[in-house]
Order: structure tokens, then C-alpha cells, then sequence
């Protein structure tokens, strides 16, 4: 008969972020201990990790802070939701920040090789990968820093941590609410440039292209061609510059109106595995061949 209960299941599962199986196995190799329970699944954590290298890792959270005048943001990537909610996972994603605030960090590589806690981030990431049993990745560090900094996390489920962060560098008089709500604005509306000089001029004359051929296509006059490419980019600049778009909570004005008085120095925006391929993966027969 087994030597712990369901609650010793619950409270080690939490306490690891392990998996059912990978818990319940570990409290039978270690006759109910706890804590003999906990290294077990460490140990055999860091057996697997060669085995995870492959695995995508689109889940997990943002998290940033200002600190004096200084915003930090992180993205720690994990392959399921169900670790990425797990306190430990939370814990090692502050782990992270506070590294990279520690080490003012703008650089993966520099937070990389930050410390926390007598342990750099690499062998940080490690050790939660050996905990969590799953593949970790810490994968970007943004460092905004300007006159008044603003952060934002957005979270796009209740019980998920943060999965979208702003940092919002602006300057001017009286900042902090308007700062708040562009922050928020740029979590919804995702612009990529500032404005439209600081788009590559070769992404401007690629766009004007394409509209050009696009009505030369659809059998437009040649006299109103260019009329048509000049609406065009006017519409590509107010989806991707943050100053043309409209502002989210009036769209009757636009975000440059807004801000009035108040300049935007710089921005960064992070959405949790934005660019990474989510891998449908057949856990049942992952499952089937661990019990073999």
C-alpha cells in the first residue's frame, strides 16, 4: 500500500510543477518522503534534458519592472501551460528579472551570464528544467530607459501568468496616466515603429511596390495608380507606426493627438511565443512510453 496520500500528490506537484505520473512514481521510489520525492524528480529532470532539446517551448510568461528609471522585461518560455502556471516556474521567471536588473542587462547573452543568487541564469534554466521536467528557455531581455518609464502586463487568460508586456519611454509633464494608457494601447495594437521615418526605407519601398502591381493587376488607369499606392502606404503607416494609429480607447483620435505635450522616446512590446511554431504533440503516447 502506498505511503502517501492524493494531498501528498497535490502538495509535490505543486511544489515541482511534475506531472502526475513523474510524482506519484517518485513518492513510490521514495516511500511517501517528500523531499527525497523532490530530488528524485530533479535528478531524473536533468537525465531527460538532452531528450527535450528539440521540443518547442511557445508557453510560459513576460514579466518587467521599472527600476530607478530603468524598465527591464524577460520572456521565459516553457512547453506546456500547465508549467507555466506552476509556482515554480513563476519563481524562476522573477528569478530571471531580478538577474537582469541586477546585471543591467539589454542583451540575451549579457543575461545569460547575469547572476542570481550565487547562480547565473544559464544554470538557473537548467535547474528548472531538471525541476519542471520540461524543456525551459529563457528567451529575450528588453531595457528601456528614458525620463518616465511605464510597464504593462497584459494577461490573456485568468489563470495564466502575464503573456503580452510593454515598457514605455516617454518624457513631458504630468506622464504617468497617458504614459499608462498608450502602454496599453501599444498591448493592443502591436505597432512595430515609432513613426514612419523610422521604418527601413527597403519595408517602405516594398510596400509601395506591391501596391503598384496590385493595381497595375487589377487593370487601374495609370493616372490613378499612384493615388492608390499613396493610400496604401498611408494605411500601412497607420497600421504599424504607433503615433498614426488610432488610439484604442477613442478611435476618433489618433495616438499623436493623445499625447499632446508628452513625447514617446522609445518602446519595447512582448508577446509570449510570438514567432515560434506551437508542435501538436500526441501526450498520450509520450505517457504510454514513460509507463514501459
Amino acid at each position: 500500500m502506498a505511503n502517501y496520500t492524493a494531498a501528498d500528490i497535490k502538495a509535490l506537484r505543486e511544489k515541482t510543477g511534475a506531472g502526475m505520473l513523474d510524482v506519484k512514481k517518485a513518492l513510490d521510489e521514495a516511500n511517501g518522503d517528500q523531499q527525497k520525492a523532490a530530488e528524485i524528480i530533479r535528478v531524473k529532470g536533468l537525465k531527460g534534458i538532452t531528450k527535450r532539446e528539440g521540443r518547442a517551448t511557445a508557453e510560459g510568461l513576460v514579466a518587467a519592472r521599472v527600476e530607478n528609471g530603468v524598465g527591464y522585461m524577460v520572456e521565459v518560455n516553457s512547453e506546456t501551460d500547465f508549467v507555466a502556471k506552476s509556482d515554480p516556474f513563476i519563481a524562476f521567471g522573477q528569478n530571471v528579472l531580478e538577474a537582469a536588473i541586477a546585471a543591467n542587462a539589454s542583451t540575451l547573452e549579457e543575461l545569460q551570464a547575469a547572476s542570481y543568487e550565487g547562480k547565473t541564469v544559464e544554470e538557473l534554466t537548467t535547474d528548472a528544467g531538471a525541476l519542471l521536467g520540461e524543456k525551459i528557455v529563457v528567451r529575450r531581455v528588453a531595457r528601456v530607459e528614458g525620463e518616465n518609464v511605464a510597464v504593462y502586463l497584459h494577461k490573456t487568460s485568468k489563470d495564466l501568468p502575464a503573456q503580452v508586456g510593454v515598457l514605455l519611454a516617454v518624457s513631458g509633464a504630468n506622464t504617468e496616466e497617458i504614459a499608462h494608457d498608450v502602454a496599453v494601447h501599444i498591448a493592443a495594437m502591436s505597432p512595430k515603429y515609432l513613426d514612419s521615418a523610422s521604418i527601413p526605407a527597403d519595408q517602405v519601398e516594398t510596400e509601395k511596390r506591391v501596391a503598384r502591381e496590385t493595381a497595375i493587376a487589377e487593370g487601374k488607369p495609370e493616372k490613378i495608380v499612384e493615388k492608390m499606392v499613396e493610400g496604401r502606404i498611408n494605411k500601412f503607416y497607420e497600421e504599424v507606426c504607433l503615433l498614426e494609429q488610432k488610439f484604442v480607447k477613442d478611435p476618433e483620435q489618433k495616438v499623436s493627438a493623445v499625447l499632446g505635450g508628452v513625447e514617446v522616446k522609445a518602446f519595447t512590446r512582448f508577446q509570449l511565443g510570438e514567432g515560434i511554431e506551437k508542435k501538436q504533440e500526441d501526450f498520450a503516447a509520450e505517457v504510454a512510453a514513460q509507463m514501459q
